[in-house]
């Protein structure tokens, strides 16, 4: 990844596209009219790895990946993919990449065999070499059983299966996927998490734009968070945890009533304002060692009833709420 932006300066010197990386950019900005959707980013992906694109609706996901597979210009900045510029060398990149977005861009009045053959006789291959290459990705999605019925009788998990799949007809070595599994239901989701992941296992590298918290972490080698157009911080998954600080206290009283006594009893254990929401206390502890023990000690000679104490690790729900000051909103969007 490149440097963490909320220690760059704006429009201050940059270094050199990584020519090294799968996807590299510097400086990437875009605005539409008033509004601006991208604000100096940069970003690099190594080959073979996944990077996870964090942020809520708006937050300038999409335009990004627009800006990387050619589908849009920035007003300013560079980018590389795949080896090549996404200025100036667009025919040549749009051959090396895969897209696939929210929304099954796939002909719902053909055949799943049908789509793929389609796709694959627009990239130049000979009609049975398209259908055999369509029959094959058929396969590896779990689609071969439908391969002869039109896509208007798919479900919603099989479309963005197809969607994808058709995104994999050139074997592109480097794969965008713009929010896949927006909208699916969680088994399909978890079945398209497994395919993204064979693929990375084969070689490939992903730009995978999401809101779901347990998408990029479970997915992500890399993560970036963005919001309002710039990206606001990056690293792993633990990295970004252990900004937000170390384990985290969390103790549900029997009275809703004593949790500003609960809070001055446990106050002395952190070095942060104990945080107090619907009768829970949450703090974070300096030594997660004994610190239950000594929670439940400290509350006991306060009078406080606990009805369940729990130390917990923070998840990226809690960076992202710390980060942006708002909560993740891709939980909401079943």
């Amino acid at each position: 990844m490149g440097a963490d932006v909320e220690n760059a300066a704006p429009g201050g010197s940059r270094g050199a596209l990584n020519g090294e990386a799968a996807i590299s950019a510097r400086g990437i900005s875009k605005s539409f009219g008033d509004v601006q959707a991208l604000i100096d980013v940069d970003l690099d992906v190594d080959r073979g790895t996944v990077l996870g694109l964090l942020g809520p609706n708006g937050a300038g996901k999409t335009t990004l990946v627009r800006i990387l597979t050619t589908l849009l210009r920035s007003d300013s900045g560079s980018a590389q993919v795949a080896g090549l510029n996404v200025l100036g060398q667009e025919a040549e990149l749009r051959e090396r990449i895969g897209l696939a977005g929210q929304y099954a861009a796939v002909d719902e009045n053909l055949t799943g065999l049908e789509n793929l053959t389609m796709v694959g006789r627009l990239y130049g291959s000979r009609r049975a070499v398209a259908k055999g290459r369509g029959r094959e990705l058929l396969g590896q999605f779990d689609l071969t059983d439908a391969a002869s019925r039109t896509v208007k009788t798919y479900s919603g998990g099989m479309r963005r299966r197809l969607d994808l799949a058709a995104a994999l007809v050139a074997k592109p070595p480097v794969l965008f996927l713009d929010e896949p599994t927006t909208g699916l239901d969680p088994r399909s989701r978890l079945d398209l998490w497994e395919v993204i992941e064979t693929l990375v296992g084969e070689g490939a590298t992903v730009l995978l734009t999401t809101q779901y918290l347990e998408e990029a972490d479970r997915l992500a080698d890399r993560i970036a968070v963005i919001d309002h157009g710039r990206v606001i911080a990056e690293g792993t998954s633990d990295e970004l945890k252990d900004r937000v600080g170390g384990e985290r206290l969390e103790v549900h009283l029997e009275d809703a009533s004593q949790a500003e006594a609960a809070a001055q009893a446990l106050a002395p254990m952190c070095g942060e304002e104990p945080a107090i929401s619907d009768g829970m206390v949450r703090i974070g502890v300096k030594h997660s060692s004994g610190a239950i023990v000594d929670a439940v000690r400290r509350l006991d000679e306060a009078g406080v009833g606990v009805d369940d104490i729990a130390l917990r690790r923070p998840t990226l729900d809690d960076v992202f709420l710390t980060l942006t000051g708002h909560a993740a909103e891709g939980d909401n969007l079943e």
